[in-house]
């Protein structure tokens, strides 16, 4: 099951059928322990149709906070220790890395967040900037994931590997971040093979191209939840972005215009225009 928030209400798409609940609240709809059993209750007295309900897609957050998680990944481990090693912070992520206490920090209030087609941006300031593409977990004010859904944790690489204490304004700011399509519901935890996908293209040419699975990320979601609400509570559920494994290299920088499409087995794809 995926759901989706757009301009027209909440779509539920089920069975390859589609079904509009044009005066549900995001908020309270998503934020439910019991979400599945609810969607599927809602069906029946639901607008029934074909793809054309989706209508514009909006980023899947209203008043969540989304949160992230760094250093999951080995691959992202290695991409930190070399954009820091000459500001002497590169044995900082080595400890991350092995550390019981995952890296987690506060990412963006829903205004700073684009949705599906929307342009995220790259700081002025940076010279040195890339997409990370992460599998992101839908959280109920309890703590429960319910659902998935695709992040692109922009990153700015100049600006963090300048000094590891400049992180909230390497990852913070207007456009930093993007997040859709939908949340993919289901009872089952996501297979171990789910492949997570980046394809950035520059006037419509192959500029870079990645894929990993999710099996390399070295701590569990139930994990990196435990530790983002351990004194944090969350009225409205919040969305956690849980790492990336893809980083490109050294070489290469975002440009304006570069279009970046991210897919994750079974949620979907998320595609945006750098602004």
């Amino acid at each position: 099951m995926k759901i989706y928030r757009t301009t027209d209400g909440v779509v539920i798409q089920n069975e390859g059928k589609f079904y509009l609940l044009p005066n549900e609240d995001w908020d309270v709809f998503i934020n439910d322990d019991d979400l599945m059993s609810k969607a599927q209750s809602r069906i029946s007295s639901a607008t029934s149709g074909g793809r054309e309900l989706i209508g514009t897609v909006l980023a899947p957050m209203v008043n969540q906070e989304l949160w992230a998680c760094g250093v999951t990944y080995l691959r992202s481990k290695i991409g930190r220790q070399e954009e820091s090693k000459d500001a002497g912070g590169g044995d900082f992520y080595a400890r991350v890395y092995e550390a019981e206490r995952p890296e987690v920090f506060f990412k963006s209030t829903a205004h700073r967040v684009v949705g599906p087609g929307g342009q995220v941006k790259i700081r002025k300031d940076s010279t040195w900037d890339v997409p990370e593409p992460e599998l992101t977990l839908v959280v109920t004010s309890s703590g429960k994931i319910i659902g998935y859904t695709i992040g692109n944790d922009m990153s700015s690489r100049s600006i963090e590997g300048e000094n590891p204490l400049y992180l909230p304004q390497a990852k913070t700011y207007d456009g930093c971040a993007a997040v859709g399509p939908c949340v993919y519901v289901t009872e089952q935890s996501l297979d171990s093979n789910t492949q997570i996908q980046l394809e950035i293209t520059r006037d419509n040419n192959l500029a870079f191209e990645g894929n990993i699975p999710i099996s390399q990320m070295k701590r569990t979601p139930q994990e990196l939840v435990s530790f983002v609400y351990r004194e944090c509570s969350f009225p409205f559920g919040c969305l956690i972005m849980t790492g990336t494994g893809i980083v490109p290299e050294q070489g290469f920088t975002l440009q304006s215009g570069d279009v970046i499409r991210i897919s994750i087995d079974g949620i979907g794809q998320l595609e945006n225009v750098v602004a």
